[in-house]
């Protein structure tokens, strides 16, 4: 495309020195902070441009997004029918208890995100996060401050753009799961749950509103303001139909008793719970192992594994003994000590870039450290995958709150999956190889754009 037409270079050659200045970027911040656009005390978005999203890239990310979608579900039905591929994606035995307790509903994961990197000619998947996706609600608020910048309004002169709905598309998932659960509570009362004091509690606020603006009543409460008498679970006094979870099963286990309300109603079809427990199955890290070895073909189509080889890198749960790569037998430890500049070890059951070890960055006895750390560790802890390609674009960086500088940033654009659809798309940046939030990247809103002719 003639660069005069580039969406991105349009944006630019718009911005002028006001748009750049450090007083901007006050400005910009002081609106983040009223519309609670917060992690812990850090705003969202210390950048000067959205992500451009084409209607040929988003087909082709909708298109990735949703498959994978579907292959998480099948993958959680076989390992309920199945018990050793629980074995294969690591399950402990206390969640194995709870992915036992029947939800009442099919889909594991109403909600869920796809971690990946879109560029000209191939896309990329990083992970898959099947339990509790944050972020679109501070998403769809960005974008409405980006709406309203007048750079933005320039920039509509020359290309039509469109926000993407993602909390009433989330709340239209829920309500779904609701219903196939067997509630008739019209509307129900939906109560966010997680621990009060995380830095995302900011979020919950900003659904709690727009799903009472929906016409949905909708409180925000920790696990401990949960009580059940054996027939009604109740939150902070009110009774409670639809559970929207937000605190991560790794946190009900490590706290039982805290959470016993909550998992004790699920026990008793009490209430729905979305996601359900199961949703762990695929929002394991050796997920992508079963999608990627060859020993679990015959859970999908030749389409399906075609469009795993373009898309998802190869994965291994670190382990001693022979596995395949590229379609030749290999042992597994001696090829993950020698291909370290191609590798990345990561825990099977962390977030936000916790633990993850890129070996183009580390040095050979550090690598070493880190596999011998995994090898330590409990059977099904640790996987390690391919490297795979990033998308990097430059971005106007207030860095430090200072005058804009354009930069040349990681940009990992993750879509949402909602009921199974792609609904939009959370976009971090990062100057470093890992994009999240919790390790210091920010976020830009996205937005679908057309040339206008």
């Amino acid at each position: 495309m003639d660069a005069s037409r580039r969406p991105i270079d349009v944006w630019h050659s718009l911005l002028t020195p006001e748009d750049l200045s450090a007083a901007a970027f006050d400005r910009l911040a002081a609106t983040m902070r009223a519309e609670r656009l917060t992690f812990g005390d850090r705003v969202h978005c210390p950048f000067l441009r959205p992500l451009f999203v084409t209607e040929q890239d988003d087909a082709r990310v909708r298109a990735f997004a949703e498959t994978l979608a579907v292959l998480g579900e099948r993958v959680v039905t076989a390992a309920m029918a199945t018990p050793s591929l629980l074995d294969e994606l690591g399950l402990r035995p206390e969640e194995r208890r709870l992915v036992a307790i029947e939800p009442g509903y099919a889909r594991a994961s109403t909600s869920s995100r796809v971690d990946t990197f879109l560029l000209p000619d191939s896309l990329q998947a990083a992970e898959y996060n099947a339990e509790s996706p944050a972020g679109f609600g501070y998403t769809e608020r960005l974008a409405r401050v980006f709406e309203a910048m007048p750079g933005m309004a320039r920039f509509r002169q020359r290309f039509d753009v469109t926000a993407y709905s993602l909390t009433a598309t989330l709340l239209d998932a829920l309500m779904a799961s609701y219903r196939e659960w067997g509630g008739t509570a019209a509307p129900p009362v939906v109560a966010i749950v997680d621990w009060r004091g995380v830095p995302t509690w900011s979020e919950f606020e900003i659904l709690q509103e727009r799903f009472t603006d929906l016409g949905v009543p909708t409180i925000v409460c920790d696990p401990r303001d949960l009580e059940f008498d054996g027939h009604r679970l109740r939150a902070l006094g009110r009774p409670i139909d639809l559970l929207y979870r937000r605190v991560l099963i790794n946190d009900i286990t490590d706290h039982p008793a805290e959470c016993d309300a909550l998992v004790r109603a699920c026990e008793a079809r009490a209430v729905c719970m979305a996601n359900s427990f199961r949703c762990k199955i695929p929002h394991k890290k050796a997920f992508f192992a079963i999608l990627t070895d060859d020993r679990f073909a015959r859970l999908f189509s030749e389409s399906e594994r075609a469009m795993v080889t373009r898309h998802v890198p190869w994965t291994r749960v670190v382990r001693e003994g022979r596995t395949s790569h590229d379609g030749r037998s290999i042992e597994l430890l001696p090829f993950i000590r020698e291909r370290r500049a191609g590798l990345v070890l990561k825990p099977n059951d962390e977030y936000g870039g916790a633990g993850v070890t890129l070996g183009w960055e580390t040095s050979e006895s550090s690598w070493d450290g880190v596999l011998d750390q995994a090898l330590a560790s409990p059977a099904g802890t640790w996987i390690v995958q391919e490297k795979i390609t990033v998308r990097r674009e430059v971005f106007p960086w207030f860095k430090g709150g200072g005058d804009a500088v354009l930069t040349d940033m990681l940009v990992d654009m993750a879509p949402y999956v909602f009921g199974g659809k792609v609904a939009g798309f959370l976009t971090r940046l990062s100057a470093t190889g890992l994009a999240n939030v919790t390790s210091g990247g920010g976020q830009v809103p996205s937005f679908l754009v057309r040339a206008r002719s």
